[in-house]
């Protein structure tokens, strides 16, 4: 506790980047709350209005608060990319770690079907998927997590791989201590800063991921409100009602931002290097 205390201290910006993402996502969760209409609610006597006092960012096609819609979709978002950051996190970690520890067969195996899989652009590979399991956003999560885990896996496996070689490693196992002891208490705890490091700087590219097969027809299916499901219904609005496409660009260009930032600040504070410095 006192060394993430004086973390906060030193790192003010990483503080301030804290701090900002919890208020974004603690506002996402409690939406109900702060939206002034529900985000599912039809009006058409109040169709494509601008912006006024009864609806701050205007109605949609079919008379529904823009400004709802958001805050309900800034939930669905990141809790779809959240949830993916966990899937993804969990499958590559462990697929690297036996791969990492296993050598071999084994490792040739795993190692060249990530091989595979990274070769393939990400999106389109994803676009296939969803397209065999069909749309939604249950689908869409599972299809994103059979392109990404690849990386984790990669990453995890060089990083067990450069640890075995560590004098605490080998001591560990000179004193009796089994494989999942080695594994869950020397190993893990020393590879965490860098696989969390990449998760948080994934995390941007994750949610563009989501919006994009949204946007597609392929993830959030009318009315879920959804950040890329509302740019494609507003994009045949552009020229009479541009809104429906600024505030939900809006929110994921600076959703994408922060967490580009928070990734960023975060390794440099678990950057080693600058520690001893």
């Amino acid at each position: 506790m006192r060394e993430f205390k004086l973390i906060l201290t030193q790192h003010r910006w990483f503080t301030f980047l804290c701090s900002l993402t919890l208020l974004w996502v603690i506002l996402a969760m409690i939406a109900p709350l702060f939206a002034p209409h529900d985000p599912l609610a039809t009006n058409f006597a109040k169709v494509l209005q601008p912006a006024s006092s009864e609806y701050p960012l205007g109605t949609d096609q079919l008379g529904r608060c823009v400004l709802s819609r958001i805050l309900y979709g800034a939930r669905t978002s990141l809790l779809l990319t959240f949830m993916m950051i966990g899937i993804v996190f969990v499958l590559g970690v462990t697929i690297g770690v036996i791969a990492g520890f296993a050598r071999g067969l084994t490792d040739t195996v795993l190692m060249r079907l990530s091989d595979t899989l990274m070769a393939f652009p990400g999106l389109i590979f994803a676009i296939a998927v969803v397209g065999m399991l069909g749309p939604g956003l249950f689908n869409t999560v599972i299809a994103l997590a059979v392109v990404w885990w690849a990386k984790y896996a990669r990453l995890a496996r060089s990083l067990v791989i450069s640890l075995q070689q560590r004098e605490y490693v080998a001591a560990a196992a000179f004193s009796g201590a089994r494989k999942i002891q080695i594994i869950t208490r020397t190993i893990l705890p020393n590879m965490l800063s860098p696989l969390i490091v990449m998760a948080m700087m994934d995390v941007g590219g994750m949610m563009l991921s989501i919006s994009g097969l949204s946007f597609l027809g392929l993830g959030a299916q009318p009315p879920e409100p959804e950040w890329g499901a509302m740019l494609n219904e507003g994009r045949r609005y552009l020229q009479t009602a541009p809104w429906l496409l600024i505030y939900p660009g809006l929110a994921i260009f600076c959703t994408v931002i922060i967490f580009n930032l928070l990734g960023d600040s975060l390794r440099d504070v678990l950057d080693p290097k600058k520690k001893a410095a």
